[in-house]
């Protein structure tokens, strides 16, 4: 696995490194030891997967607050999605700031997002399949979001004639509303 380190700190793409042959090929997406050499949270406790059905479904900008911080492992598994991070760490020198990156199954990239950071996606393609491994296990009270739309944060999605998203996630607040109630 190679880890290329993103604008976000602590956040990672991870990129696969398959070993082919006539069959196709075999290529570890998790490592323990590699993730703790890397600094990274290994120790997941959930799994979860998100199927979307249209292309143009956006779900995000989603988070959990202290003391459920939490890391995430995101993947595709089918189809496509642009997937986005913001940094909300009071601290960071990147506070408010985003990075987006193409994941797919053609690319078998994965994004590691690190405590304090939201996430979300939107798929490029019909059928898309995320899967998550999160280091926290889901805690209702302590998830939170901001907009996906918010002007302050500046995200460039991917053009989308009919996005799909949800009502909650279209009511979250703005990151100059709210920040200071994400403490992580």
């Amino acid at each position: 696995m190679k880890f290329t380190a993103t604008t976000v700190p602590g956040a990672f793409v991870i990129d696969v490194e398959p070993i082919e042959d006539e069959r196709g090929f075999f290529a570890r997406t998790f490592c323990f030891d590699a993730f703790s050499q890397s600094g990274l949270n290994p120790r997941f406790v959930q799994q979860s997967v998100s199927w979307n059905p249209r292309a143009g479904t956006l779900r995000g900008m989603h988070y959990q607050i202290s003391p459920n911080s939490e890391e995430k492992l995101v993947r595709v598994t089918r189809g496509a999605v642009f997937d986005v991070i913001v940094d909300l760490r009071d601290e960071s020198p990147m506070f408010g700031r985003w990075y987006g990156v193409d994941l797919s199954a053609k690319n078998h990239r994965q994004l590691y997002v690190p405590q304090g950071v939201a996430h979300g996606f939107q798929t490029l393609l019909p059928e898309t399949e995320v899967l998550y491994a999160m280091t926290t296990r889901f805690h209702g009270p302590s998830s939170r979001g901001l907009r996906w739309d918010d002007p302050t944060l500046g995200i460039e999605w991917p053009g989308c004639a009919n996005r799909v998203i949800s009502d909650r996630d279209r009511k979250y607040p703005l990151l100059s509303d709210s920040f200071r109630h994400m403490q992580t």
